[in-house]
């Protein structure tokens, strides 16, 4: 069954029309979230407004009922609209959309155009623009329909000028002048059509006429916008001008599939023109190409930034690029690092491709963008310090930066201090929002209005959106509530009085139940939350909570991002946290956050727990959970809870270690370490461990404290800080030993173990792996002599004893069997299968390496799943089938950069480069090799240099022996500093150069 929503509403061939308005209305939101579950606050939100009855739930299921018994008189079977506890959708697949097909005609023209086939793609354009009958979904006036169907107009307009270049460039001028002179007429401000209706008739020497479309052009520019035409447009109206005008020289299709990643401008911008015609005319006329625009909150920066980088898009047309930094909201500000690596991920850099360190993404984000003409929104930045790594270096860039502060540090910038609206823009503001005529009928009660809202325009934006959805009060109403009950706001900040204003108009219309959620959200410190987070602050069933969350979503005091996730605009956090501590007790906003605290730890606790050897665990024991019910609930029904938990488990142990709260405070970064480790999130571990080891000595819990130190040493571990993380187990182990904690004692041996034997130290590893596995056999603890024995064969793999390693291995086995512990029968499975591919065993190698890796993608173990994918790609390059062994070694590289494991990164690339050798590849295979001998050299593996450097000898040998000379005695000199067996094979290869040196 086709459906469209590329125009009127259409069911089928039409005959079967839905016709009852609500129905419309429901279907559309539907349509337009085809297979996803729309929640049912946001289908009554579409349907009523702001105003639904109170029989709306009920209302909107009879609208569901009649609108699968109509889908099903056409053809469409009932189950099409499925039902979730959330709210209703559209089953995947179930309609065919031509929104569907538009967007897969599109897809094709643009292939074509890159591929340089015009006329196929000027079919498939045309074929694609066919399908629209009007403008999206139109006759449908709900305000959230609308929203749905504005970005679908939008491409169909971007979809329109890519097929007309596309014709321009095919000498289809003559026919395109009617078409594109209509298109002018009902997109003034669009310059790219005006610039291609200038060229269509320069083609057929209609020359006059191109230069009257450009002065109406510019005339309509200075009217409505305050500035000048772009430079594209002035440029060829200077061609026109001197006859050089090439009718054939136009945008490339190609161009529009450049990174768009703005937000949504939006539709009623008013005011500023002063502020934009200032900014523009600075960017016009060559100064900065960086821009700073600070204010103080909600004064719009963001919103003038996104304004006037969509007014100037079309002159950057290879990328749009947004990033917030977070500088003033409750998560910490993104660090340049973090905020690079978004920046590039958006320009399609893929995530193996970019750099580890700072100073080497800074070098890549500018070199990706040398040569670009790219506009960059850096919002909400804390400091220079943050924003200078960020800044590029190419004279063909804009960046807008926004932020609170006066950016003094930033040189070679241009800064803009944005004020508040004036009177007359502010009353323009609140008419866009709630309607001209009713502001313009009571102009004394309108200036009343934006008066109280203190002309800032977030405060205007709430105060006359809630007019506009009560279509029965007069603005006179509105200027009368914003001025009531100020004495209940007299405890707040004085500057954002105004604001407060405009929230406690929302805030009155909920519940008292969902004013005290709201109340109590705001003593949240992390940045997002959701219904057990609500559960626990308020000790309410979850059920009831879910429901308070959807009231507050309804009130537009919470933002809902993601179905059930939900987040507080900034200033509304402000304003919730001054009610919190204005009508909340102090013992009753503590017992709020202990309660949150409570229950976030032993939901940690549970879902990390399958993921923790057993023997991890022995002495981590928890008091029983206050909301057994909540936890229960988290784990059967969130299984994935803690990805979106990552901010707030941080903001928690701050909280907790600020709060006067050691013992929750290391506890809760305790429970999740492993979630950390294993996901590669090792800032946050490193973060969370260093306060939770603050929190520990600040107990004198010495348990806790070498506990702390143990897990920090993890996380420097995999970071290749070899010698910070002995120093840190060594403490450990010191703690240990001093209060006789067997246990404890081994575990920091077997810890010292791995990294002696990582940073070459392989004859003192084995002492301490020794001692540990002495100590787990006098207790008869079998899951730590199953660790153990995992590390003990390690180090005999590390030093060439296969023999050793294979017997400790398959010791190792049948405990982990015994155990039930897949993390450990994994790692024996493997390691045994590595073990035999070394000796040459190649077959029964591949079986075992096969199962491990199915064990390691069961467990979630990025980093054991990459070192399995590097064996088997071992396995298959020795098999000759070095194609297979390049992807299993990419896929693998992929892998262990998600879990930030820097020495097992340098051991991928070093594996890649080999077989990229072997594939021929030599130019690649050198590249692979140099950048894993730069990293291996910042971490200080002096086995991986070795091998890096033996790789580009392997490169090198053919055309230049005496580098490959140079390359393999460095690689000996370090082989032998460690002792690994490779050094024979090495030396062999220097024999052998040296015997045929032009071989």
């Amino acid at each position: 069954m086709r459906c469209g929503i590329l125009g009127p509403l259409q069911v089928g061939d039409g005959r079967a029309a839905i016709t009852a308005g609500r129905d419309r209305t429901v279907l559309a939101v539907l349509l337009l979230r085809a297979g996803r579950v729309v929640p049912v606050g946001d289908l009554i939100d579409a349907v009523w407004e702001d105003d639904p009855p109170a029989t709306a739930r009920a209302q909107l299921q009879t609208c569901v009922s009649r609108l699968r018994r109509r889908l099903s008189e056409s053809g469409l079977p009932g189950e099409v609209i499925v039902t979730d506890p959330v709210g209703y959708g559209l089953r995947a697949g179930a309609v065919l959309l031509d929104v569907d097909e538009f967007r897969r005609l599109t897809a094709a023209a643009r292939a074509a155009v890159l591929a340089d086939r015009l006329p196929a793609a000027s079919r498939e354009f045309r074929a694609a623009l066919a399908l629209w009958r009007g403008p999206a979904l139109s006759g449908i006036t709900s305000p959230a329909v609308r929203r749905g169907a504005v970005p679908l107009d939008e491409q169909r307009a971007a979809v329109t000028e890519e097929c007309l270049d596309v014709e321009l460039r095919l000498g289809r001028a003559p026919d395109l002048i009617g078409e594109l002179t209509d298109l002018v007429e009902r997109h003034p401000l669009r310059e790219r059509l005006r610039g291609q209706l200038m060229r269509a008739l320069c083609a057929v020497g209609r020359q006059a006429e191109a230069l009257t479309v450009y002065r109406d052009g510019r005339r309509i520019t200075a009217d409505q916008l305050g500035i000048e035409p772009g430079s594209a447009l002035r440029e060829l109206h200077q061609q026109v001008l001197d006859g050089t005008a090439d009718v054939g020289s136009v945008q490339r299709a190609g161009a529009a599939a450049g990174a768009r990643c703005l937000p949504r401008a939006i539709d009623d911008f008013t005011g500023r023109q002063d502020a934009v015609s200032r900014l523009v005319k600075e960017i016009e006329e060559g100064g900065s190409g960086i821009q700073v625009v600070d204010g103080m909150p909600g004064s719009g920066k963001t919103t003038l930034a996104v304004h006037v980088a969509t007014v100037l898009g079309s002159r950057y047309p290879d990328a749009h690029l947004f990033v917030d930094l977070h500088g003033h909201s409750e998560r910490r500000p993104v660090p340049p690092v973090e905020a690079l690596a978004v920046l590039l991920r958006q320009l399609g850099v893929p995530g193996d491709d970019i750099p580890t360190e700072l100073e080497d993404r800074v070098a890549r984000w500018r070199s990706e963008l040398s040569g670009r003409r790219a506009v960059i929104v850096l919002d909400n930045a804390a400091s220079a310090a943050q924003v200078a790594p960020l800044l590029p270096n190419g004279p063909g860039c804009l960046t807008l930066v926004t932020s609170r502060r006066r950016l003094t540090g930033l040189d070679g910038v241009r800064p803009h201090a944005l004020a508040v609206l004036d009177q007359d823009e502010a009353t323009q503001l609140l008419a866009r929002i709630a309607g001209a005529e009713r502001v313009g009928a009571d102009p004394a009660a309108s200036a009343e209005v934006v008066r109280r809202c203190g002309y800032l325009p977030l405060a205007i934006r709430l105060a006359g959106a809630r007019l506009a959805h009560r279509p029965r009060w007069r603005v006179a109403d509105l200027a009368e509530r914003l001025g009531t009950d100020r004495s209940v706001l007299a405890g707040f900040t004085a500057e954002h009085r105004t604001v407060t204003d405009a929230f406690a108009l929302s805030y009155a219309q909920l519940t008292e139940p969902a004013q005290r959620v709201f109340r109590l959200l705001g003593c949240h410190p992390g940045d997002r939350f959701d219904g057990y987070v609500a559960a626990a602050l308020a000790a309410l069933p979850l059920p009831v909570a879910w429901d308070l969350l959807d009231e507050l979503v309804d009130a537009h005091l919470v933002e809902e991002p993601e179905v059930g996730h939900y987040r507080f605009h900034d200033l509304v956090r402000e304003y919730a946290r001054g009610l919190a501590t204005a009508t909340e007790s102090t013992d009753g906003r503590r017992a709020a956050v202990e309660r949150l605290l409570d229950f976030t730890l032993h939901a940690v606790s549970a879902l990390t727990e399958p993921i923790e050897s057993p023997a991890s665990r022995v002495n981590f024991v928890l008091s029983p959970p206050g909301r057994p019910d909540l936890v229960e609930d988290c784990v059967r029904q969130e299984p994935d809870w803690l990805t979106g938990q990552r901010a707030n488990l941080v903001a928690l142990v701050r909280y907790a270690a600020d709060g006067g709260l050691p013992r929750q405070c290391w506890q809760l970064a305790r429970a999740s370490w492993r979630y950390w480790y294993m996901r590669g999130h090792l800032d946050e571990l490193i973060e969370t461990h260093t306060i939770g080891l603050r929190a520990a000595d600040a107990l004198a819990d010495d348990w806790a404290s070498a506990t702390m130190r143990n897990y920090l040493a993890s996380a420097y571990y995999r970071l290749g800080r070899y010698q910070d993380a002995i120093d840190a187990v060594e403490a450990a182990l010191t703690i240990r030993e001093r209060i006789s904690d067997l246990l404890g004692i081994a575990s920091s041996h077997k810890n010292l173990g791995i990294a002696y034997a990582m940073s070459g130290q392989p004859r003192i590893s084995l002492e301490h792996l020794h001692q540990a596995l002495a100590i787990a056999r006098r207790l008869s603890h079998l899951a730590m002599i199953a660790n153990v024995l995992n590390d003990v064969g390690m180090a005999y793999l590390q030093i060439g004893r296969y023999d050793k390693a294979l017997e400790v291995f398959r010791r190792q086995l049948p405990l982990s069997r015994q155990l039930g512990d897949l993390h450990q029968l994994g790692s024996a499975i493997g390691h045994i299968g590595a073990v035999l591919s070394q000796q040459g065993r190649y077959e029964p190698a591949l079986r075992r390496l096969r199962l491990a890796l199915y064990l390691k993608r069961t467990t979630g173990n990025r980093v054991g799943e990459g070192e399995v994918l590097n064996d088997i790609g071992f396995v298959e390059r020795a098999l000759g089938d070095p194609e297979s062994a390049v992807a299993r070694h990419r896929e693998a590289l992929a892998a262990i950069v998600d879990g930030r494991d820097r020495t097992g990164e340098c051991a991928s690339r070093n594996l890649l480069g080999r077989a990229l050798l072997d594939l021929g590849d030599i130019a690649a295979a050198v590249e692979s090799h140099r950048r894993a001998l730069a990293d291996a050299t910042k971490i200080k593996s002096r086995y991986e240099q070795a091998r890096a450097l033996d790789g580009l000898a392997a490169c090198a040998r053919a055309t230049d022996p005496e580098q490959a000379r140079a390359y393999w005695q460095r690689a000996l000199a370090l082989l032998e500093q460690i002792e690994s067996p490779d050094r024979h094979e090495v030396r062999a290869r220097l024999a052998d150069l040296t015997a045929s040196p032009t071989r």
